[in-house]
């Protein structure tokens, strides 16, 4: 079987799109294919998704890091979005053909390589000792709260020589996880303190649905407030139910939801024909399908792609 590994960064810049697309072209200019890249002006914060074997996913991982090292300046940013590094969250996905150890496995030697470029490395997720260490508790304070020193028993894993935060890069998180759900809902009509009521309610932390991670952001550019969410075990956890459960609180206190937003590729349970209507899904192109995109991919390197298979 085809050995496939899905890397997912997200970088510290979403307002120039020009850096967004130099990222990119760097990226897949190592010979991965980028499923999807996605901006966000409020957040400040891009995310690209790309696959291929692991020795070439490494690869693009770190040049990515380059990228962000050599043409980013945490010092300057600002935006909405939780952030400790200009290459902000690094994580990798076994998708086909490797196990979860094969993605630790390539967490740490990239996570290596950025420390050798002087970038401090945590690692979270699969990939941390002991497994399960994660994002939020990383990112607490912010680049701001590394840039002078790293908080007592907050070293790296792989503090690159430093005793604080790079001067311009910050930190790096690797990790290694299973395929997660990362969406937005729009919500109007019901204000910021409410919708941050409702992400502490809806989060795992506060009593609610097991492995969903919440966030309310107040959005300048549109007026909008936004659940920010990351579904981590959609097995566990319906993505369906949660929608219904934000729908029902927001009827409840006047408001309306505007629709739903997937960051990077839609996973499938999300999209069954009923769901996305019901969703308001903002963009569920077939192309966004993370399962039809995986089988292309495979067939494409198998030579098993037909001329039919080809149209997009």
């Amino acid at each position: 079987m085809l050995p496939v590994l899905e890397a997912v960064p997200n970088f510290s810049e979403g307002k120039d799109l020009d850096w967004v697309r130099g990222v990119v072209d760097a990226v897949a200019r190592t010979g991965v294919e980028v499923l999807d890249w996605s901006a966000d002006p409020d957040h400040n914060r891009s995310v690209v998704t790309f696959i291929g074997d692991p020795p070439s996913v490494e690869a693009a991982a770190l040049e990515a890091a380059r990228f962000s090292l050599e043409r980013l300046d945490l010092r300057t940013h600002r935006g909405v979005h939780p952030r400790v590094g200009a290459l902000d969250v690094l994580p990798f996905v076994p998708l086909q053909g490797l196990t979860m150890d094969d993605a630790v496995a390539s967490a740490h030697r990239v996570g290596a390589a950025v420390a050798g470029l002087g970038v401090p490395v945590y690692f979270y997720g699969r990939a941390s000792s002991p497994p399960g260490r994660r994002l939020a508790d990383l990112r607490r304070g912010g680049f701001e709260a590394l840039r002078d020193r790293f908080p007592e028993g907050s070293v790296p894993d792989l503090p690159a020589g430093r005793t604080s935060a790079h001067p311009t890069a910050g930190v790096t998180c690797v990790g290694a996880r299973g395929q997660l759900l990362a969406w937005n809902v729009y919500v109007e009509g019901v204000s910021p303190d409410l919708v941050r009521a409702l992400a502490a309610e809806l989060r795992e932390r506060g009593g609610g649905f097991a492995s969903l991670r919440a966030l309310a952001f107040e959005l300048g550019s549109n007026g909008r407030v936004q659940l920010s969410m990351n579904l981590e075990e959609m097995d566990v956890t319906s993505p369906f139910e949660v929608f219904l459960k934000i729908e029902r609180r927001v009827a409840e206190w006047g408001g309306r939801l505007a629709g739903t937003e997937v960051i990077g590729m839609i996973p499938d349970p999300l999209v069954l024909p009923a769901a996305a209507d019901r969703l308001g899904l903002l963009e569920g192109s077939p192309s966004r399908l993370l399962s039809r995109r995986l089988a292309r991919y495979v067939a494409e390197r198998s030579g098993s792609l037909t001329h039919q298979d080809r149209a997009p």
